[in-house]
């Protein structure tokens, strides 16, 4: 019975600490339409006031042609893995110091999390 107790909250320790997994692409499309899409396209070779964020996981930062970037995010050496996605979208200014992006970040959690699985989903 204890064997079983522990196996029960091994997986569900395990299942908490799937986040993003468990992220809701279709829900972070929602939300990146709601509030990224008026600077940012989805189309590859498309900029607006961003760079386009087709292909957006694993790229390299400032690394879209024909997209002038900021001295601070062509100097930040970041890839934009799902974490650091999730990390620059709580606090993009925090994260890298003079970037042109003016939005103050998503402070809730799940949609940064919804909003980095559709980004994931973009090729």
């Amino acid at each position: 019975m204890a064997r079983l107790m522990i196996a029960h909250i091994i997986a569900a320790a395990a299942f908490a600490m799937a986040g993003p997994v468990l992220a809701d692409a279709a829900a972070g499309q929602k939300t990146f339409q709601g509030q990224c899409s008026t600077c940012h396209a989805v189309t590859p070779g498309t900029n607006k006031i961003g760079p386009s964020l087709s292909g957006v996981v694993g790229r390299t930062a400032a690394s879209v042609p024909g997209y002038k970037y900021s001295a601070g995010m062509t100097k930040s050496g970041l890839t934009w893995t799902a974490a650091e996605l999730d990390t620059y979208l709580a606090a993009p200014k925090a994260t890298v110091a003079g970037t042109k992006m003016t939005y103050a970040g998503v402070k809730d959690a799940t949609k940064r999390g919804d909003i980095v699985a559709y980004l994931a989903t973009l090729k």
